[in-house]
């Protein structure tokens, strides 16, 4: 199974107990392909140091150790998919280039109510977890 995190999901996993981080927990672990950007990879690290005040270094090694778990990929730039969503359609844009089953996110506004794209099942980190479970 292919995944992409978006970057909400990887923010509240850093930050926040909770299903987010269990999601990134098991993303490290290898229980599913890991895919990210480095869209993806920037924009946590400016959100980690600019709204949660991590120190460069702290952000940078953090970030390290997630892309040293997942695949890395430069998806091709599309026409824009989200009206007003520059960030969001680079992040739809890094799912449907590595063929993910699934995109998880927390955007309530732009990218949860697509629902599908492509071939990507959008969903949030709970109804992803249990699906998971489901499974077992």
């Amino acid at each position: 199974m292919r995944v992409v995190l978006d970057t909400n999901v990887i923010v509240s996993a850093l930050n926040f107990p909770g299903n987010e981080r269990l999601v990134l927990d098991l993303a490290l672990r290898g229980r599913f392909e890991f895919y990210l950007s480095r869209f993806i990879l920037e924009v946590v690290a400016g959100v980690l140091t600019s709204k949660f005040d991590w120190n460069k270094e702290c952000a940078a090694q953090v970030l390290q150790g997630i892309e040293n778990a997942a695949t890395v990929i430069e998806p091709p730039r599309l026409p824009e998919l989200i009206a007003d969503g520059h960030a969001n359609s680079r992040i739809l844009e890094c799912a449907v280039a590595a063929n993910a089953d699934y995109l998880i996110t927390g955007d309530r506004r732009h990218l949860l109510p697509i629902g599908e794209h492509q071939g990507v099942v959008i969903v949030n980190a709970p109804r992803f977890l249990s699906g998971l479970e489901q499974v077992r």
